[in-house]
């Protein structure tokens, strides 16, 4: 018990909340004239003109709810328990108060955890106080908790849950960049392999061509260098505080396989234009793994899907992959959250200093792109 205490104290806030937008001043422009209109319209409000104020003079704490919301809640308590001083022992009671539930909300949402705690221990002391100086009846204080309660629940739940996705993301990106890790491992074993069967051919021909020698270490050296830059590739990807290289296992050459891996399902057409002699090994692996992974995504998710295009198309400085679908359904998988394959291509291009996106098509089906430079991330 002693050691949840603690942790719940010892909790951070949520990184990157969401700022101040034109959303937040429009929500607070409009509770200022329905605080009027409500001051004006309803005929059995105490101290009237009082109420109004207090409400409309708390409204500004709903722009800074998320930047610092106990230090909102805590100027809410204090002026709806200090204000029965200038009423004559009444309380401000208008219903437009109610956006003090939004506050106990963000408190719990977007709070540390000692906030959280210092926040609800002032709730439970101003509800305590209301209730021993005669301000809330017995009767209304059950209500009055169930209801505060369900606002600090939903925001303790919807924090839970975007921490929960928040983990599932990064364990997915980790997972993105073990399968770089082994493909950087495959590539830096073909190079090694191919010096040292051409040391074993400079020695065995060494006798009768005395050039052999020089042939093959010029051959060692430039294999060398291919081996050092992707082990250097390497310990940049294991470094996740800095942009990686990931290197090859596929090239685009391969993307023709995708077209025969399956007879049943939509079929698949693949078409490659422009110059790719010279990508960089670790593009050509990208592309062949963005492309793979959206061509089973259509072919599992795609409804009444019959055709799969993936269009390669390589130009001086980049290299653009589109893979699109005819099936049903485009507007409502985009409403769903992206998936894991999703975020291990998005990872898997930003690695490589490019974008990819995924989203319906113009007319129908879905359509996944990315965009790649020619020699990948500068390391």
């Amino acid at each position: 018990m002693h050691g949840l205490l603690r942790s719940v104290w010892n909790e951070p806030r949520p990184a990157d909340p969401p700022p101040r937008g034109w959303r937040d001043w429009v929500f607070a422009g409009v509770l200022v004239p329905v605080v009027l209109l409500e001051g004006i319209l309803r005929p059995d409000l105490p101290w009237r003109v009082v109420s109004v104020a207090v409400t409309v003079g708390l409204v500004p704490t709903l722009l800074w709810r998320r930047a610092r919301p106990l230090l909102m809640v805590l100027i809410v308590f204090a002026v709806t328990n200090l204000a029965p001083l200038l009423m004559g022992g009444a309380s401000p009671e208008t219903y437009t108060l109610a956006y003090v539930l939004v506050l106990l909300y963000s408190l719990f949402r977007w709070g540390s955890g000692r906030e959280a705690v210092i926040g609800l221990t002032a709730m439970i002391v101003a509800v305590s106080l209301s209730l021993f100086s005669g301000r809330l009846a017995p009767g209304d204080t059950v209500g009055a908790f169930v209801v505060v309660f369900s606002s600090v629940t939903l925001g303790g739940a919807l924090r839970y849950r975007a921490g929960a996705r928040a983990r599932e993301l990064d364990q997915i990106k980790l997972l993105e960049r073990e399968r770089l890790a082994r493909d950087l491992h495959d590539t830096v074993a073909h190079h090694v392999s191919a010096m040292a069967i051409r040391a074993q051919a400079g020695l065995a021909t060494s006798a009768s061509r005395p050039n052999a020698a020089t042939e093959a270490l010029h051959v060692i050296e430039a294999e060398a260098a291919r081996a050092l830059d992707e082990m250097r590739a390497m310990v940049h990807l294991l470094r996740r505080d800095h942009p990686a290289e990931p290197a090859p296992g596929r090239q685009i050459a391969d993307l023709e396989q995708l077209a025969n891996q399956s007879r049943s399902g939509p079929s698949v057409d693949v078409r490659i234009s422009g110059d790719i002699g010279d990508l960089s090994p670790s593009v050509e692996a990208a592309i062949y793994r963005i492309a793979q992974e959206s061509v089973t995504n259509a072919r599992r998710h795609a409804r009444h899907a019959t055709r799969v295009e993936v269009r390669v198309d390589a130009d001086e400085t980049s290299v653009r992959l589109r893979v699109s679908d005819d099936g049903d359904g485009g507007r409502m998988r985009s409403a769903a959250s992206p998936g894991y394959g999703i975020i291990g291509m998005i990872e898997r291009a930003d690695l490589l200093g490019g974008t990819c996106e995924a989203g319906p098509g113009p007319d129908r089906g879905w359509t996944v792109t990315a965009v790649l430079p020619r020699v990948g991330a500068a390391t």
